[in-house]
């Protein structure tokens, strides 16, 4: 069965949909991140956790510095709670993502190999070890590929070669998107809460609510007391 992740690290956003009973993980980035002003990083963190007792990606952010700082960074994160936390490590075009994620993987550490837009990828990030593999969906149609492809491809690879690695969805820009990911494959699809607000919504129902309750009304004054 699909999951659903919020991707947000607002804590009044993740509480505004924990009574949904639809959420069972959170996904965060730097861009995420930088929407909450004013807070501390760790804190923050802890808190999200103290709310959803479920796994919470965080993205390594010294990827400037060398792998041994990486990896630091990653242990640290990782400590605060390594039931839960799952390391974000991006796909580097020289395959330097590939080399965290497997010293990661070997040090017991969930990671979670992102900004994913190409089958080979997935295939390469699962093969490293990765606990999760993020393919961006609306950003692989914008480079011109098909993103329901990409994540049937990946799922039925994975399958086959008995890999752990779940597949991720994420870059998901609509209601649409949710669907055709979920027919796709997915494991668990990230999406934010504009989209997922949008999601219990159609006019036709709203109009067919409607209707049964006036149907109700006229049968209520129709019957004699």
């Amino acid at each position: 069965m699909v999951e659903f992740f919020i991707d947000t690290a607002s804590v009044e956003e993740i509480k505004n949909f924990l009574p949904w009973n639809v959420i069972s993980g959170t996904t965060t980035n730097q861009k995420i991140f930088s929407c909450e002003k004013g807070i501390n990083f760790k804190d923050r963190v802890k808190e999200i956790l103290s709310v959803i007792d479920a796994p919470l990606s965080i993205e390594v952010t010294k990827t400037g510095e060398n792998d041994e700082a990486l990896i630091a960074e990653a242990k640290e994160y990782s400590s605060w709670s390594p039931k839960n936390i799952v390391i974000k490590i991006p796909m580097f075009g020289n395959g330097r993502g590939l080399i965290l994620a497997s010293k990661l993987h070997k040090e017991k550490i969930k990671t979670n190999v992102t900004c994913l837009i190409t089958t080979n990828q997935v295939v390469l990030a699962a093969l490293s070890g990765a606990t999760y593999a993020s393919i961006f969906y609306c950003r692989v149609r914008d480079a011109g590929g098909d993103p329901a492809k990409v994540v049937q491809d990946s799922k039925r690879i994975i399958a086959e070669s008995k890999l752990a690695t779940k597949i991720i969805v994420g870059s998901i820009r609509s209601p649409d998107d949710v669907a055709q990911a979920v027919a796709a494959g997915a494991d668990i699809i990230t999406i934010t809460p504009k989209v997922l607000l949008q999601m219990p919504f159609s006019q036709k129902t709203e109009d067919t609510i409607k209707e049964f309750d006036q149907a109700w009304l006229e049968f209520k004054a129709s019957c004699k007391e």
